[in-house]
């Protein structure tokens, strides 16, 4: 039946190898996205923009918040081979 199967399903091959490349780059854009590194950095960046006043006080701070809800939320799903059955 495995080989049957594997012969039907042979069209889709390509189909899942894209699909399969695909949630790698979600992942990593996701790792990218909630690096507590990289959000400390964009927050330095807004600091200096408020210093430099290229953002308003009101600019500065709907970016902040983003930024720290980024950080304090992290993704939204678990992390890639943790445990999902809770028990």
């Amino acid at each position: 039946m495995g080989v049957l199967t594997g012969l039907l399903t042979l069209p889709l091959a390509p189909l899942r190898g894209v699909l399969w490349v695909s949630e790698l780059i979600r992942d990593h854009a996701e790792q990218q996205y909630y690096d507590p590194a990289e959000i400390r950095r964009q927050l330095e960046l807004v600091d200096e923009a408020r210093r430099s006043g290229e953002l308003s006080e009101s600019e500065c701070a709907a970016v902040e918040d983003e930024l720290l809800a980024r950080l304090m939320h992290g993704p939204a799903r678990p992390p890639p081979g943790s445990d999902r059955g809770g028990g």
